[in-house]
């Protein structure tokens, strides 16, 4: 079996889901998720339960199977995959952000924990993907009247996020903001090429996002979903034909589930704070940085 540990908002659940699924694909075999750390993390939620996903929880024996005894049991083995080359045993752990291949032939009992944030882990069942990364129940409501409305217009997605990148002093070392000159460069380059957009714009700060954007096109800030119903602004994202995304994972997804072959996808090639991460893999060749 494959056990993939999640944490994380909706998009770190999806990048992770999307790896052991692949995975789990290749050797003909079953992937079970870890959420033991929901009981604790009470930044997010699990969330996959509102797609088509094929749900299976590992139980603790298969997690102590695979894993080990407890943190300080595994300790050793964290450090020393961070220092030394691939070994293929039960436990693997995200050595840095880039691709990395030999994840790939990792063996069929295996504990991943990570965040694998490239497409690169899961082109194989692509399609597969865009199946079961369908939410489960229909939109209704505003939401439906906003979908009708995103289908009668040249919809453009921009997301602002903004929240703990804000308010939360850990994160926002690690992350930063999205400037004003990124979302107006990245809606002048989509609309040179795709003429009369109309800006849906996703934003956990709505009301400063309609305070403090001022673009010239038609634009609509997209409000009436908290975080518990993320996944429905997710998939409004993804029914736009072209995307402006921010450096999160939620609005990369977002951009990556519209099957438009045509679309336009704008991502910010700053996606850190640090230069320290390498970003190479996280976009599709097909986006534009800027």
């Amino acid at each position: 079996m494959v056990i993939m540990r999640l944490i994380g908002g909706l998009g770190n659940q999806l990048f992770q889901y999307a790896l052991g699924r692949s995975l789990a694909v290749s050797r003909s075999t079953t992937l079970k998720l870890d959420i033991t750390d929901y009981e604790t993390y009470k930044v997010h939620a699990y969330a996959l339960r509102h797609f088509s996903v094929i749900e299976s929880f590992a139980t603790g024996d298969e997690i102590r199977r695979l894993r080990g005894g407890g943190w300080m049991a595994k300790q050793p083995s964290r450090r020393l995959h961070r220092l030394i080359p691939f070994r293929k045993d039960s436990y693997i752990l995200e050595k840095g952000f880039a691709f990395d291949p030999d994840v790939l032939r990792s063996p069929d009992d295996v504990y991943l924990e990570g965040y694998w944030q490239s497409e690169r882990y899961f082109t194989s069942i692509e399609g597969l993907l865009r199946r079961e990364f369908t939410i489960r129940r229909s939109l209704s409501g505003r939401d439906q009247e906003m979908a009708a409305r995103i289908a009668g217009c040249n919809a453009v997605s921009l997301h602002v996020r903004r929240g703990d990148y804000v308010s939360n002093p850990d994160s926002s070392r690690v992350h930063a903001l999205c400037g004003m000159d990124y979302h107006q460069t990245a809606v002048r380059r989509i609309a040179e090429v795709s003429p009369q957009p109309h800006l849906f714009v996703f934003s956990d700060d709505p009301e400063w996002a309609a305070r403090n954007l001022h673009l010239d096109h038609p634009m609509t800030i997209v409000t009436g979903n908290d975080t518990r119903h993320d996944y429905e602004d997710l998939h409004l994202m993804s029914l736009c034909k072209h995307h402006v995304v921010a450096n999160s994972s939620f609005s990369w997804w977002g951009a990556w589930l519209n099957g438009n072959a045509d679309k336009i996808v704008i991502a910010p090639a700053r996606w850190f704070a640090s230069g320290k991460f390498d970003t190479r893999d996280l976009f599709p060749s097909s986006w534009t940085t800027i």
